[in-house]
C-alpha cells in the first residue's frame, strides 16, 4: 500500500481541528516513548502525535486521513507487548491517555460508561468505593481501558468471571473513515444481526478507534481470601489445577509460578517473598460474601492440594499478606525484564489440562535452543507467559535463538490444540505465528472484514493481518 507522506498542508489541517498546540507533538517534540510499546522490539516514529479529547475530534482526523491516505495509529498508554500501538508506517499517531473521564455510574443497569484513556487501576478504585466490581484483572494496572477492549485483555480473574469481551455491553466507535457508530448499549442481550461490537473487542485498533465504553459491573464481593500452596515440583503443582477445577468449586484465579521468578520478583521490589520452601506455587483465590462461605470453597480445595503433593497449604486472610503475595505476582514481568538485556514474550494458550505439557516443554526447549526461558502464567484458563531471554548473546546468535524458540514454542502449541495468543494480542510481532497457526480460509475472514473496515487500510497498517 502506498500512502501520502505527511506535510505542512496536513499539519495544518490537524491544527484547525486541535486549537491547542500543547496538543500536537512533531519532530523533535515526540518522545522516544512513542516510537515502541512496553517490550521496545517494534520501533518506528509517527510523524505527529496528536492528543484528541473527543470522538469528533477522532472523526474530523480519520475523515482527513482517510480521504488523503495518511496512516493513523491509535494509542493508549504504550503498555502492550506485540507492537501493536507503533506506528509501522509513521504518518498520524491519535493519544488517547486525555479522553479520561467517567461518564455515568447507572445503578440501575450495573454499568459504568468511561472514555478509552482511563487507566485500569482507576478505573477499579472508582466502582470498588461505590460497592461494584469490573471483574477483569490483567497484570498491568496502568493499561488503559481502550487497550484492555482492543486486545480482549484476560488476567488473572478469567477463570471464574471471563475477559474483558464479557464485560462490555456497548461501544462507540469512530471507523477509518471518519463516521461515528455505536455498538451495543446498556442492553443485556441481543440478536439484533452481526456481533459488531465483539468484532471490535479484540481487533487491536485496525478496525475502529473506541471513543467509549459501556462496561457492566458487578456487586463488589465483599471478602477475598488467597491460599499459597508450595509444591515440591512444577509438574505436580499444575497437574493439580484440573483436579481443582473438576471440584466444581471455581476460585477466582489459579496461578503458578516458579521459585526463580520470585527470586527475581523480590529483587525487583526489594521485599521478601511470604515463603520459600519450595520450588513452585499455586496461587489461589477466592472470594464471597462472607469468611465462612470462602472457607466452604477452599476447605475441599486445600484438601486436594494435600492430596497431590503439596508440601502446605497457606491461606493468606489479611489485606496485608495478600498484598504481598499479588504485587509480587504482579511486579513478574517487570521482574524477569529486569535480569536480562533484553527479551520477547510468547502468551499461547492450551486447553487447561495441557498447561503443564507446554511448561515441560518450556523447559526442555532451554537447552535444545540455548536460550533461558522463564515463564509463569494462569494454570486456570490454560494461558502461559514465557519470555525468552537475550543475555549476552550477539545480535546475530540472539535472531537466531530466539526465531528457533518461538518457532518450536508456537509448533508445539499447535500439537496441544492451543492458540498464538490468550491476552496480549497478535500486533506486529506475531503475525508470522497467526499466519502460520490458522487456516488460510480464517486468515481470509480476517482480511476481509478488515477491508470491509477499512478499503484503504490506513487505520493500524500491518498489524494482526495483512491486506
Amino acid at each position: 500500500m502506498s500512502y501520502k507522506k505527511f506535510d505542512k498542508d496536513d499539519l495544518k489541517f490537524i491544527q484547525s481541528v486541535i486549537q491547542d498546540n500543547d496538543r500536537i507533538l512533531c519532530a523533535e517534540q515526540i518522545n522516544e516513548e512513542y516510537s515502541h510499546d512496553e517490550l521496545s522490539g517494534t520501533e518506528s516514529y509517527p510523524d505527529i502525535v496528536v492528543k484528541v479529547l473527543s470522538a469528533e475530534e477522532v472523526s474530523k482526523i480519520m475523515q482527513y486521513a482517510n480521504a488523503n491516505c495518511i496512516p493513523v495509529t491509535p494509542r493508549g498508554a504504550g503498555t502492550g507487548l506485540v507492537g501493536a500501538s507503533v506506528a509501522m508506517e509513521k504518518g498520524i499517531m491519535i493519544d488517547m491517555s486525555l479522553m479520561n473521564h467517567f461518564l455515568e455510574l447507572d445503578e440501575d443497569n450495573l454499568t459504568l460508561t468511561v472514555e478509552p484513556g482511563v487507566l485500569l487501576m482507576e478505573l477499579s478504585a472508582y466502582v470498588e468505593e461505590k460497592g461494584f466490581f469490573y471483574p477483569p484483572d490483567p497484570g498491568e494496572k496502568s493499561a488503559t481501558i481502550g487497550g484492555n477492549i482492543s486486545t480482549n485483555a484476560g488476567g488473572m480473574r478469567a477463570v471464574k468471571y471471563g475477559v474483558t469481551r464479557d464485560f462490555v455491553r456497548g461501544l462507540e466507535v469512530v471507523l477509518p473513515s471518519g463516521g461515528i457508530v455505536n455498538f451495543g448499549g446498556k442492553i443485556v442481550k441481543n440478536s439484533s444481526g452481526y456481533a459488531m461490537k465483539d468484532l471490535i473487542i479484540g481487533s487491536e485498533g485496525t478496525l475502529g478507534i473506541v471513543t467509549k465504553a459501556i462496561l457492566k459491573l458487578l456487586p463488589l464481593p465483599k471478602k477475598a481470601i488467597s491460599l499459597l500452596v508450595p509444591f515440591p515440583t512444577l509438574e505436580q503443582a499444575i497437574r493439580t489445577v484440573p483436579v481443582i477445577m473438576k471440584s466444581k468449586v471455581i476460585p477466582t484465579a489459579v496461578e503458578f509460578m516458579e521459585k526463580e521468578v520470585i527470586i527475581d520478583s523480590e529483587e525487583y521490589l526489594g521485599k521478601k517473598f511470604p515463603d520459600n520452601q519450595a520450588d513452585a506455587y499455586l496461587l489461589l483465590k477466592f472470594d464471597g460474601n462472607s469468611t465462612e462461605e470462602i472457607e466452604g470453597y477452599y476447605d475441599s480445595v486445600a484438601k486436594i492440594c494435600l492430596d497431590q503433593g503439596a508440601v502446605d497449604v497457606l491461606i493468606s486472610d489479611t489485606d496485608e499478606r495478600n498484598d504481598s503475595i499479588w504485587k509480587a505476582r504482579g511486579a513478574f514481568l517487570e521482574a524477569i525484564k529486569g535480569s536480562t538485556t533484553y527479551m520477547d514474550e510468547a502468551d499461547i494458550v492450551v486447553p487447561r489440562n495441557r498447561i503443564n505439557d507446554l511448561v515441560e516443554y518450556t523447559h526442555s526447549l532451554q537447552k535444545e535452543v540455548g536460550v533461558r526461558i522463564k515463564s509463569f502464567g494462569h494454570a486456570g484458563d490454560g494461558n502461559l507467559h514465557a519470555y525468552i531471554l537475550k543475555d549476552d548473546l550477539s545480535e546475530e546468535v540472539w535472531k537466531e535463538r530466539l526465531s528457533l524458540a518461538m518457532e518450536k514454542m508456537y509448533a508445539k502449541a499447535r500439537e496441544l490444540h492451543g492458540l498464538v495468543s490468550g491476552e496480549h494480542g497478535i500486533g506486529f510481532a506475531k503475525r508470522p505465528y497467526l499466519k502460520e497457526s490458522t487456516d488460510p480460509e480464517v486468515i481470509g475472514l480476517m482480511c476481509g472484514i478488515k477491508k470491509v473496515f477499512d478499503p484503504n487500510d490506513i487505520l493500524n497498517p500491518h498489524k494482526v493481518c495483512e491486506n
